[in-house]
């Protein structure tokens, strides 16, 4: 067992499975008391299984982060449980089948925005309350390199991801001197179920593989390690930083 996040409590938000997951069992790892939160209870569940089967201590909390009532009642039972929230990674996200911008429905839309953006902004609004109280704490919030490198047909998705960026940076301002910082990770392709249709082809992993300097698509486990250090007390003078995890693709041109 590490000791990066040694003593600490971490809310993870979207932790039933992918990135989510392997972050709440690698932040136990690390010495962290976890609060699973997921709108899918079994998985959720699992999830916070699995860090107990390991050593660890954690809690699964059932919560939509789109809805405000549900966010507060989550940081309320993770402060009545653990006695503070020093970490919080807001991870929770949806992906929708990529439509032309003109044909794009717009309950699709919504809802896309609606837990992507939304549901960060509620995360950070009644973390980031509780941090005021304490002193202090930390927050990483999941992006994506398609906020940065915008891909075709997914509007929606791109839109919400590069509003998650513009939420960290200006929370970051807003509370570095209060001893809270924001930080946003921004993986590239990663081997989670979002992506995992599309990994069903082998050839088409191939020509993704072709893509990444790194020559493999990333694992949750990356991301997780990505998101710990950014979380802990190593990180002390990063904020309103996005930390790009991605094999090196968006260090240049894409490969042929």
């Amino acid at each position: 067992m590490g000791e990066m996040l040694k003593d600490k409590v971490a809310l993870v938000a979207g932790g039933s499975s992918g990135i989510g997951r392997a972050a709440a069992v690698l932040f136990a790892a690390e010495g962290a008391r976890v609060v699973v939160a997921a709108r899918r209870k079994e998985e959720g569940e699992e999830t916070a299984g699995l860090v107990r089967e390991s050593g660890g201590t954690a809690t699964f909390v059932q919560a939509d982060v789109a809805a405000g009532d549900q966010v507060e009642a989550l940081v309320d039972e993770t402060v009545s449980t653990y006695g503070r929230i020093d970490c919080a990674f807001n991870n929770a996200a949806i992906f929708r089948s990529p439509m032309p911008l003109h044909e794009f429905d717009e309950e699709v839309w919504d809802e896309v925005i609606r837990i992507n953006l939304k549901g960060v902004m509620l995360l950070m609004k009644y973390q980031i309350a509780r941090m005021l109280d304490q002193g202090g704490g930390s927050i990483v919030n999941t992006s994506s390199t398609a906020a940065l490198q915008a891909n075709p047909t997914i509007s929606a998705y791109v839109a919400s991801k590069a509003g998650v960026l513009g939420l960290t940076r200006v929370a970051a301002l807003e509370y570095g001197d209060r001893n809270i910082r924001v930080n946003a990770v921004a993986p590239g392709w990663i081997l989670t179920p979002m992506i995992a249709k599309r990994l069903e082809d082998p050839q088409h992993v191939a020509r993704m593989e072709r893509r990444i300097p790194a020559g493999e698509v990333g694992r949750p486990e990356d991301i997780a390690a990505t998101a710990a250090w950014l979380l802990s007390d190593a990180a002390r003078y990063v904020t309103g930083h996005t930390m790009v995890a991605d094999g090196g693709v968006m260090a240049g041109p894409l490969l042929p």
